[in-house]
């Protein structure tokens, strides 16, 4: 966690996508602990020897942050959402990379219940869960949302809740049910 309260954080957030540069430059130190904490995470559920590392994943994820147009953050949870999101998109993107160098790389397709908990499962098939995210979105995208605030970001059910604008119950509802469908889209035909 950053030392700064979650206020001060808000409020140079909502400086930020006002246009206010200077924000951004208070803001990075008070984030940063917390991003790289998020790319840790990322990074323990990958396969060993991953040439990726932690410090890159924070900085391309942070060119990719800092490159939107005056983004409209309401708050800290919505912020590492999106943060969680970009770093998610990077880690993915690095994956089809791979992969279209090793065209049938024979990847393994893991399920939901196989990574229970996601976060400490390593070498899943990012693609695939990427691609299965993709489909949930397309159906029900708050689902996906919730699936990538509190598997990819971290996030508690409480943040998750607050950034979504919907209660802690509803977070649980959808996560559960999230999870289930995924469950079935990532099972192999």
């Amino acid at each position: 966690m950053t030392t700064a309260a979650p206020q001060e954080v808000t409020e140079l957030l909502v400086a930020w996508g006002r246009g206010d540069e200077s924000a951004l430059a208070r803001l990075t130190p008070l984030v940063l602990a917390e991003l790289r904490r998020m790319a840790r995470r990322y990074m323990a559920g990958e396969r060993e020897g991953h040439t990726l590392q932690t410090s890159a994943l924070v900085n391309e994820a942070w060119l990719r942050l800092v490159d939107l147009p005056h983004p409209s953050l309401a708050n800290r949870a919505h912020f590492f959402g999106l943060a969680a999101q970009l770093m998610r998109r990077v880690l993915v993107d690095y994956a089809r990379g791979r992969k279209s160098l090793k065209r049938g790389a024979g990847m393994p397709v893991l399920s939901l219940d196989e990574a229970a908990p996601l976060a400490a499962a390593k070498s899943p098939d990012l693609v695939a869960l990427d691609d299965a995210l993709g489909a949930l979105a397309r159906q029900d995208a708050r689902k996906a949302r919730v699936v990538e605030m509190r598997f990819f970001g971290g996030l508690s059910v409480e943040e998750t809740a607050e950034a979504l604008s919907v209660s802690v119950d509803t977070v649980h509802r959808d996560f559960r049910l999230a999870k289930a469908w995924l469950l079935r889209e990532m099972q192999p035909s």
